[in-house]
């Protein structure tokens, strides 16, 4: 492989995958996270940060703040950092049907999963309805031209593949070490060999 193959003009689209931070990650912001990208193109990229929950705000205080009556069916979403673009604006990460025109203010990023940003969504899951599987991120991390690839280049993430079971799993403290494994690495090993040339 020549260094030609990683500066061409058409990177490989990231859209749907996720980024897992290296232990030489020098944003501590990102720290062991686990990114969703869901968008990416020559003009930047946007994703939303998995495991980084924040248990100061809880979904229907959310809710009360947005004045979105609450139904008593109303389920259990956990509120999480999505990045430290905008952090006032929110993102709710789901799943959904396949085929069908997405209505306006959602974003689809593959086939089965979406980005929704308006308040519709927020009243469905207060009452109980809307998406089986939803991950509501407050604010998101943004990438200018060209530099998600150099923080890449610069082995500051790891790319794999986004997983549902990795995606929508609660359990955020394990999340950055299962997207290791599931790119065949223990976490261990590279913890040990980070910082050695």
């Amino acid at each position: 492989m020549t260094t030609d193959t990683l500066t061409h003009d058409q990177p490989e689209n990231l859209t749907g995958k996720i980024l897992i931070a290296m232990p030489g990650m020098s944003d501590p912001r990102f720290e062991r996270s686990v990114v969703l990208v869901c968008a990416h193109s020559d003009e930047g990229a946007m994703g939303l940060v998995l495991n980084q929950p924040l248990p100061e705000i809880h979904f229907g205080d959310l809710l009360e703040q947005l004045g979105i009556e609450k139904g008593e069916e109303i389920r259990r979403i956990e509120v999480c950092f999505g990045g430290p673009v905008e952090p006032g604006r929110g993102f709710v990460l789901h799943k959904v049907a396949q085929h069908g025109q997405d209505p306006e203010g959602r974003m689809r990023i593959s086939p089965a999963l979406a980005m929704t940003t308006t308040r519709d969504i927020l009243e469905d899951l207060a009452m109980g309805q809307g998406p089986e599987q939803a991950v509501l991120a407050l604010g998101y991390a943004g990438w200018g031209p060209g530099q998600l690839e150099s923080e890449m280049l610069a082995n500051g993430w790891l790319t794999g593949e986004g997983q549902d079971d990795l995606i929508f799993d609660p359990d955020h403290d394990a999340k950055w070490q299962r997207a290791l494994r599931a790119q065949g690495i223990d976490p261990s090993l590279l913890s040990a060999a980070a910082g050695r040339a």
